[in-house]
């Protein structure tokens, strides 16, 4: 079955102020995202070897996402 799932509006985050925190914990890495408006916070984990940019990519959209599902994405 294919699922149409409609992408976290990603472009409206860039007007946010958002706070990353990295922890590594053994062989990944522990990401959480804060949006300082709604002090929204969610937290990913990722392999140690993707890479800075990949781990805020990822975390901001799953925030992104967050934030749109409770409707406070504007």
């Amino acid at each position: 079955m294919i699922m149409n799932a409609k992408p976290p509006p990603i472009d409206k985050m860039q007007s946010r102020e958002v706070i990353f925190e990295f922890r590594p914990v053994g062989g990944i890495m522990r990401v959480s995202a804060m949006d300082t408006a709604t002090m929204t916070e969610i937290t990913i984990q990722c392999p140690l070897t993707a890479g800075e940019a990949v781990f805020q990519k990822n975390a901001l959209l799953r925030l992104a996402y967050v934030l749109d599902k409770r409707g406070l994405l504007s």
